[in-house]
């Protein structure tokens, strides 16, 4: 350690770059004068109006800047909210990572698809231990959530120490693993904590998050009522706990189980592989063996609960599938919420199983991996922190743990509301936003990473409202003499064999243009594109009401 821990006058710097005001894209920076930690890195999804959008991963200009100080990512569980833009943050900034076994498992995975294994440092971490990075001390603490080896964080920093709870639940009937160290979080209470960023992701919800264990009992009884029918279960690939409990259901009814979905086979492949899921020898069969079984004596776990396009369910529900067809009497069960936005598409994808007669099950299959209010009063009352910075969620979630903070004698002053890209100075004197850095999101779009920006987006919302008018001219060079054309095409505007009439309208209205370009003697072609386009606008403006993206091209000959 380069500076003594608590002293008064010492202050740190938090700088979320992501994951606050939206649920996915986490990543936060501590930072002193010499060192900077980067905890979790994670993508989020694209919302409605991000048309063609993969993903979106976390700006990380602050960190290039300052990259010398960058000492490590380190990550609280595998989720891709807190793990999915490392393939690509790293190949801008290629620092060590830092997480559980089961976490660094599913990284390293991501890291071999993207040809990255051999260039990234890595180190597993146990609960209890401490890693020293910088003027940094980080404990790994043992929590609960939908996937194993999830931790909290005791981040010991020149200023105090900072609990960031990771996400989190209290489980006092996990079904893997040990239930949430709480008896560590009083300790570092009684030590003292400066400030507590904690999950705010079900705050509002009153009560106790419910084990992950009372979703097997439900499984079991879905199970027993649908003896004599195959059994589809759609889960979140990372939901460890829940395809174990899939796997004991089907056990009972000695049914095989087959696993279906890339990320799904990936990340069971690795759980198997490292004992987080226990198969007994023979009780899973590839997709091809499945004609060789009764539909009593199936079981398929697959990826698509919410609905997404590519996704394997998604495609059985379109009948898209190379081997998986729906048929009348098979029992899907959706084992996961929608994730808000979402809804329309799982809806999509129920009503197409329900109309090839699919039984679709969505009732009881599910409990969150984030705490409920109770839960987060717990924390609070165990650590007493001197300030409440509450993180993952949006804003109204923030604003409900801050009031929540205060009811828990959290000073109201004491309460730190951030947004991505606020740059907090925090000590034991007082804690407070001192500037902004930029924060936006990057688009990702096939293997094009930030070149799709508001303005390529603009134009793609255009396209997709109002179509394309292209408009081709063929010159004479030197003369600018109109020796072809114009040509008119259109795509997603108007079907052109049925709108004959408007099509020799659009290019007598070209013509006209083209005339009154021509007698004022102007030859500039952007002039020239300029005109035609503002004529052609108003025309159609004015017949239609309509505003195609309108795109002259001139050739010369």
């Amino acid at each position: 350690m380069k500076k003594k821990l608590n002293t008064s006058d010492e202050t740190v710097r938090v700088i979320p770059l992501g994951g606050l005001e939206q649920i996915g894209m986490n990543i936060t920076a501590f930072e002193t004068e010499s060192s900077i930690i980067v905890v979790d890195c994670g993508l989020a999804f694209p919302e409605d109006d991000m048309l063609g959008v993969d993903l979106v991963i976390p700006d990380i200009t602050y960190l290039e800047e300052k990259r010398d100080k960058v000492k490590g990512f380190v990550i609280t569980h595998g989720h891709e909210d807190h793990i999915g833009a490392l393939p690509y943050v790293l190949q801008r900034l290629c620092v060590p990572i830092y997480a559980t076994r089961l976490t660094m498992a599913i990284i390293e995975n991501k890291l071999k698809e993207h040809n990255l294994i051999g260039n990234v440092k890595r180190k597993v971490i146990s609960y209890g231990q401490y890693i020293n990075l910088g003027d940094f001390r980080i404990e790994f603490i043992c929590t609960n959530h939908s996937i194993a080896d999830s931790a909290a964080l005791a981040i010991y920093t020149p200023a105090g120490i900072i609990v960031h709870t990771g996400d989190f639940k209290v489980d006092y009937t996990p079904v893997y693993g040990d239930t949430i160290d709480l008896a560590r979080f009083g300790e570092l209470g009684k030590k003292g904590v400066l400030a507590l960023m904690c999950d705010s992701t079900n705050v509002l919800k009153p009560g106790f998050t419910e084990s992950e264990r009372t979703v097997g009992k439900t499984l079991d009884s879905i199970f027993e009522e649908n003896e004599k029918s195959r059994i589809i279960v759609a889960t979140f690939a990372s939901n460890v706990d829940r395809v174990q409990q899939i796997i004991t259901s089907a056990k009972k009814q000695n049914r095989k189980v087959v696993i279906e979905g890339r990320s799904m086979v990936n990340i069971v492949n690795t759980a198997i592989e490292l004992g987080y899921i226990q198969v007994p020898d023979g009780m899973m069969i590839s997709l091809e063996e499945m004609g060789n079984y009764t539909d009593d004596q199936l079981v398929l776990i697959t990826t698509g609960s919410q609905g997404e396009s590519m996704a394997a369910l998604s495609r059985i529900a379109a009948s898209i599938h190379r081997s998986v067809a729906i048929k009348p009497g098979d029992v899907v069960i959706f084992s996961s919420r929608p994730i808000p936005g979402n809804e329309k598409s799982v809806s999509k994808v129920m009503n197409e199983l329900s109309m090839k007669g699919a039984k679709v099950i969505i009732q009881d299959t599910h409990v969150s991996g984030h705490a409920c209010a109770e839960e987060v009063k717990l924390i609070y009352s165990l650590v007493k922190p001197k300030y409440a910075i509450p993180v993952h969620g949006e804003y109204r979630h923030l604003i409900g743990q801050g009031e929540l903070a205060v009811t828990m004698g959290v000073d109201k002053k004491n309460v730190v509301i951030l947004r991505s890209g606020d740059v907090l100075q925090i000590g034991e004197a007082e804690a407070k936003v001192v500037e902004r850095v930029h924060s936006a999101g990057i688009m990702v779009d096939g293997l094009g990473v930030g070149d799709v920006g508001n303005i390529v987006l603009r134009d793609r919302q255009h396209l997709s409202e109002n179509g394309l008018i292209v408009v081709v001219i063929t010159l004479e060079r030197g003369s600018n003499i109109v020796l072809a054309g114009p040509d008119i095409v259109s795509r997603g505007f108007v079907y052109v064999r049925e709108a004959e009439n408007l099509i020799e309208e659009c290019k007598e209205i070209v013509n006209i243009a083209l005339d009154r370009l021509s007698s004022r003697g102007v030859t500039d072609w952007n002039k020239m594109k300029n005109e035609i386009k503002d004529s052609l606008t108003d025309f159609l403006w004015k017949k239609m009401k309509r505003n195609p993206v309108i795109l002259p091209i001139i050739t010369e000959v």
